[in-house]
């Protein structure tokens, strides 16, 4: 058995697992067991295995269709680079997706072309959504840039295209991820967060079948950049203190964004917090609404660390990147913890997707941008695509067999 690489070469998995160091089942926290003086957390912790290295443009979305077809999104806001910004990763390598004229660079108009490709998902129809926010690095936010993009995996056709009007866009917005409930509205509802590339964060909520949207909870504490708050990411203490500092690793509002099994629970996190919050998608939802009756809705649930991307699980169970410890969690049921994913090379995890019994998720190092470092670009290609199991295989022992 093989695995597919960048290139399309394949990949042994005998080769693989040598580079992915695999380990047990996955704890909350291992205890002492060992007399030795150092840190047992920083050992690498968790089965993984690489799926591709990408040696140009870093990922970030990342989405799995049934028949394990793979969606990957490379935006332009951080680099403004030439190549697809959505594209199938196939056993020969990157195909733009759906086609050239959609994913690369073009002199179609904005609104009928993805710009810079961030988040995405699949509705319980196995259709693929992308969040384009539109924004190419260098460059003011075009009109008609940022949109809802639905393609059909079944015709590989665009079959909504859901522009997101001024005031629902700002000019520093960051439409950062989404997820699609068809459970509410005749053709269902998309959430987005926007992140915000300045102090403007939110949700946005859309409603399918007549494209209709509201901006909310733009000044709720639960969308909000926490000010103040300390990140440690590559053993450096970190403050985001704008404008008397200038932000030196990956911040925002509200960024992770994941929905229950049964969509009746949206779960979001600003990226600059360790605090999710959740909202019930029958209030979302509904546009009659009030501003006032979301703000009470909203519920903390408490801390789940520094998280960008957040999936769930057919079990409810809340998988979180975490750039502070290379890692990737889950939040089970009960509000306990496990470490799925510990390793050096989980930098800047980033979008996560979870298919059936395997969670996939993309690592951009982004905390590495020049914008983030004094000018200076410190990543190091390639960057990784990683998949591992929501439940790693228990050891066997041939001392004790049946």
């Amino acid at each position: 058995m093989k695995r597919r690489s960048l290139l399309g070469a394949a990949v042994p998995v005998g080769v693989v697992a040598a580079l992915a160091r695999t380990g047990g089942s996955a704890h909350a926290a291992f205890p002492a067991t060992q007399g030795i003086n150092r840190d047992h957390g920083i050992n690498s912790a968790g089965p993984f295995e690489i799926v591709a290295r990408f040696d140009g443009p870093g990922p970030s979305g990342i989405a799995v269709t049934p028949g394990r077809r793979i969606f990957v999104g490379f935006p332009r806001h951080a680099i403004n680079h030439p190549g697809a910004t959505l594209a199938e990763l196939r056993d020969d390598g990157l195909h733009a997706y759906p086609d050239a004229q959609w994913s690369r660079p073009s002199d179609r108009p904005v609104a009928q072309r993805l710009m810079s490709v961030h988040g995405m998902t699949t509705d319980t129809r196995g259709r693929l959504w992308c969040i384009d926010d539109g924004k190419l690095a260098g460059l003011p936010l075009a009109a008609g840039a940022a949109k809802v993009i639905g393609i059909d995996p079944a015709t590989n056709a665009v079959f909504s295209n859901i522009v997101l009007r001024p005031g629902i866009v700002l000019p520093d917005s960051h439409m950062n991820d989404l997820r699609v409930d068809l459970t509410h509205g005749a053709a269902g509802t998309v959430y987005v967060t926007d992140s915000s590339f300045g102090m403007s964060p939110a949700l946005v909520v859309i409603d399918i079948a007549t494209g209709r949207q509201r901006r909310v909870l733009a000044q709720h504490p639960a969308t909000q950049a926490e000010r103040g708050f300390m990140a440690v990411v590559e053993g450096r203490p970190l403050v985001f203190d704008p404008p008397r500092q200038k932000p030196s690793f990956v911040w925002g509002g509200a960024d992770g964004i994941t929905l229950s099994p049964d969509s009746g629970t949206l779960y979001f996190c600003p990226l600059t917090s360790r605090r999710l919050y959740s909202i019930p998608t029958a209030l979302l939802s509904d546009f009659s609404v009030t501003e006032a009756q979301l703000g009470q809705a909203v519920r903390d649930e408490g801390e789940k660390g520094v998280a960008d991307g957040l999936a769930t699980d057919g079990q409810g169970r809340i998988y979180t990147t975490n750039f502070e410890h290379d890692a990737i969690f889950r939040r089970n049921v009960d509000g306990s913890f496990d470490t799925m994913v510990r390793d050096p090379r989980v930098l800047s995890p980033d979008g996560i997707f979870v298919d059936g019994g395997d969670v996939y998720c993309t690592l951009g190092q982004w905390n590495r941008l020049g914008g983030l470092n004094g000018g200076h670009d410190l990543r190091v290609p390639p960057y990784y695509l990683i998949r591992f199991p929501t439940d790693p295989a228990a050891a066997v022992d041939a001392l004790h067999v049946k």
